[in-house]
């Protein structure tokens, strides 16, 4: 029974760990950019999109097109970041320890 109980102390600190991590995620944010830096959007840590800066010179409505793509480019690029901060995070939450594939935690 001492290793029952062991266990479910260790899984209440994981599960207080993924919890904070959760919260620092959230209130962090992240810029995307495409363009040479011409496109930026800002996201939070939860994907949520926060703001987009489009340089001035990108308004031509002869290049609509360009421009939407741009925008495309600079959000698949901050939620790349955000994947790759969310899954450092989560090493460091686990401690290293490599969970089964398509186990999603905590999201």
């Amino acid at each position: 029974m001492k290793n029952i109980a062991g266990l479910m102390k260790q899984a209440s600190q994981m599960q207080k760990k993924m919890e904070d991590m959760q919260a620092m995620l959230e209130s962090m944010t992240v810029q995307g950019s495409a363009g040479a830096g011409m496109v930026t959007v800002t996201m939070s840590g939860k994907n949520d999109l926060r703001a987009i800066q489009i340089d001035p010179k990108l308004l031509d409505p002869a290049e609509v097109e360009m421009l939407q793509d741009l925008i495309v480019a600079a959000h698949t690029d901050a939620k790349r970041k955000i994947e790759a901060l969310a899954a450092e995070e989560m090493q460091k939450v686990t401690g290293g320890l490599n969970l089964p594939a398509g186990m999603k935690l905590p999201f």
